[in-house]
């Protein structure tokens, strides 16, 4: 009876330092990560600190270029107004140029002047 009592003492000691074993190695796994996670944290510290004030940077920039194009394109619409109107008068002008050409009794007519022979 007494070597069943060791026998079983032993297999819970073996069992015990198993699990032990186990927790240290898991201790040591965790050491591990814990350290690779505070320098990934760092790392990612370092490289965003400064993104707020560079995203609010930005939107101060792409608002200001908004409103610069909005009054680029109000300037553009304006200038092709214009162009069109230009396109418009120089056709119409030529529309009465050729018609004052064609019809020679609309022309105003000078007199002529005839040279004198000597």
């Amino acid at each position: 009876m007494v070597t069943v009592v060791v026998v079983l003492n032993v297999l819970i000691s073996l069992l015990c330092f198993y699990a032990a074993w186990q927790v240290w190695n898991l201790r040591r796994t965790l050491v591990v990560v814990t350290a690779i996670l505070i320098n990934v944290e760092r790392s990612a510290y370092l490289v965003l600190h400064g993104a707020p004030n560079a995203i609010s940077q930005g939107q101060l920039g792409v608002n200001g270029l908004r409103e610069s194009y909005q009054q680029l394109d109000i300037q553009l619409q304006k200038v092709q107004q214009v162009l069109a109107l230009i396109g418009l008068l120089q056709r119409a002008w030529r529309s009465v140029r050729r018609s004052n050409l064609r019809s020679p009794s609309k022309r105003l007519r000078r007199p002529r002047r005839y040279k004198r022979r000597s």
